[in-house]
Parts: structure tokens; C-alpha cells; sequence
């Protein structure tokens, strides 16, 4: 089963992503954006540069676990990922990004 982006509207309104592994894991998620067509102009962006293995930033959050960044070719942050508990795990999540991102299809759960 492939992957997919899925846009939501936040309780405040806003909108925000998830690139979401063929199984249903989350294996990215977005900022909050005022509008829709930003959302829309994230998951493009994790398209152009989820196969560069240049875009991630490899970190360790405050609680020890390992995550990463996807940046833009800017620098930006474009999605973030869940906290793992080893870099191996960390990597395959990547490997995931970079496998699924580029085809993903998208699931818009606003205009229901």
C-alpha cells in the first residue's frame, strides 16, 4: 500500500499535513499554515526534496530520541518527524520519507 499526504484543518482553524507510510504510520508532519493553498505548497515541497538525502537533518531531541528535519532548498523547515528511539530507526523513517514523498497521493479530509 503506498503512501499518502492527508490535509486537516487544526481546532484553531489552520491547516497542516502528515505524510503518512503505506501502513498508516505518520512519518512527517507539517507546521501550521493561515492557508490552505500554503498546505498545498508544503506537500509539494516535501515532493521536490524528500530524495535528497542533503534536505534531513539527523537530531536528538531534548528527550534523547532520535527525529529529523526536512528542509527546503532554502533552509526552511518543511515537516518534521516523530521522535524514534535509536538512529537506526531514525534512518528507516527517512528511508520511508524518501520512498513515499515523491508519489504520494493526497487526501484533502477539509472539504469533506
Amino acid at each position: 500500500m503506498a503512501g499518502k499526504f492527508v490535509i486537516k484543518k487544526a481546532t484553531d482553524g489552520q491547516f497542516f499535513f502528515r505524510l503518512q507510510a503505506g501502513n498508516g504510520e505518520t512519518i512527517l508532519k507539517s507546521e501550521l499554515y493561515v492557508a490552505h493553498a500554503s498546505a498545498e505548497k508544503g506537500i509539494a515541497s516535501v515532493k521536490a526534496n524528500a530524495a535528497n538525502d542533503e534536505r534531513y537533518e539527523r537530531k536528538t531531541a531534548k528527550n534523547g530520541q532520535e527525529m529529523f528535519n526536512l528542509k527546503a532548498a532554502n533552509g526552511q523547515i518543511i515537516g518534521t518527524s516523530e521522535t524514534y528511539s535509536s538512529a537506526s530507526a531514525r534512518d528507516h523513517g527517512i528511508a520511508s520519507v524518501k520512498a513515499n514523498g515523491p508519489d504520494a497521493k493526497v487526501e484533502d479530509e477539509t472539504k469533506a
